[in-house]
Order: structure tokens, then sequence, then C-alpha cells
């Protein structure tokens, strides 16, 4: 993980963005963000404050009516999701997030359909973060647990090399030990070299991982910092994390 510098250009930058769903009605209503390289960015906020919202605006998901969405310095505004993944941003969705009737293996071609002569290099380099699938690669995703299927989930989006990954939920209807398996994963995918930002209802536990959080309120970053100036102040802790997991 790096640290951010007031010359380096953002690896993804956020700025005043004002986007929904349905014509007149928006969901984030001037949310700022920048995340820069080799970090890992932590989203918080309680219920319909547009969290997974800004991740579909950054994906091409959702109509972003104002502002403006960059890559390492270009504008990505509202291009299309097969774009955005040969420019390098991959997305992990809440739900899912798997093709069950394929195989482990064909989940990971899946993931490389740009690019499938990359294959046996990224193979290797995603079977060691997450070694137990290389055993089980025949196995029909399908059949697999929740926390496997968030495993071959990350997998995949890992597939074409993201210069960001984009995280929803990752720890979304696990068991506890699953869900800290899942965050100690998302921790070894960041430290691999790939900029991370999530999306997180178990605020303490995301901002205990993060280098940097944004708490939205309302479709707007209400709080900016460091995980740990996050956990530690006192209206963050009083406004959110009370009430946003453990």
């Amino acid at each position: 993980m790096t640290s951010a510098t007031a010359t380096s250009t953002p690896v993804v930058a956020i700025r005043d963005v004002h986007a929904g769903y349905l014509p007149g009605v928006n969901i984030l209503n001037g949310c700022s963000l920048e995340a820069y390289e080799g970090e890992l960015i932590g989203i918080i906020g309680p219920n319909g404050a547009g969290k997974s919202t800004l991740l579909k605006a950054i994906f091409g998901q959702v109509h972003v009516r104002k502002g403006t969405i960059e890559l390492e310095g270009e504008d990505i505004t509202g291009l299309r999701a097969n774009k955005l993944v040969a420019r390098g941003v991959g997305m992990i969705p809440q739900t899912n997030n798997v093709f069950p009737s394929l195989t482990i293996e064909e989940n990971l071609q899946m993931g490389l359909y740009q690019r499938p002569g990359i294959y046996k290099e990224r193979l290797e380099f995603v079977t060691g973060i997450f070694s137990e699938l290389g055993k089980r690669l025949k196995q029909r995703a399908g059949s697999l647990s929740g926390g496997e299927r968030q495993m071959v989930a990350m997998s995949r989006a890992l597939m074409m090399d993201p210069k960001v990954l984009l995280l929803d939920e990752p720890s979304a209807g696990l068991s506890p030990v699953r869900q800290d398996e899942a965050f100690i994963r998302v921790s070894e995918i960041n430290r691999a070299g790939v900029t991370c930002i999530m999306v997180e209802q178990n605020a303490r536990r995301c901002l205990q991982i993060c280098d940097r959080g944004y708490v939205l309120d309302q479709g707007r970053d209400a709080y900016t910092g460091t995980g740990r100036d996050l956990l530690n102040d006192p209206k963050v802790t009083e406004l959110y994390l009370g009430t946003l997991g453990t």
C-alpha cells in the first residue's frame, strides 16, 4: 500500500458526481472521491446513502447527470462496462457474482474473454492468492458456499489484471469466520498491487483495514480521512459506527 501525494495523479477521481436510476431523481448528490495507486479505499454509510450506486456509477451502470469520473486522468464518465474492463477497471457485485452452471475454471476464463492469451499467467497469479481454487478448477461454481463463490468472483475480476478493483459488500451474507476471510483476501489483493475501492456495511472492520475512508450520507461524502482517524472520530462513531456493524 502506498500513501497519496499531492502531486500524483489518482488512479480514480470522482468529481462532484450527481447520478441516479430514475429521471429527475438523484441518489448521488455531489459525491467526490480519490483513490491513489496501491490504496485500499473504504466507503461506509447508512442504508440508502448511495454507496453501491457510487460503484455502479464508476462502472457505467448508472447514468451520471453531472460531474466526472476519471481513470488515471482520462475521463471515463458513462463508458460501458466492457470498455472499462479493457481499460483496467474490475467490478465484483454483491450478488449473482458467479456463473453457477460453469466450473471454477470456466468462470475464470469468462473473466478473460477480451484477452484469452494471458490465461496461464493470470491463473498463476490468482491461485497464488486463492490457492484452494487451483485444486478445484473442475468443480461447478453452483456447488460452492457463499464464501467460496466470493473467492471465485474476486479471482475472475483479477484475471484481467485490473488497475482498480471495485468491491460491493464483499462480506455480505457470510458467516463471521467467512467475513474475516473476505477482509483478509481483500487486503492480500491490495498488497499484491491492486488499488481497491470497497463498499462495506461492516464499517468498523472496513475502517480497520483501509488506508482512507469515505463516509457517504444522502449521496455526499460527509466525512473523509484515514481509516484510523475515522474510527477515532467521535462524530463518526456517534452517527455511523454504532449502527453500521461491529
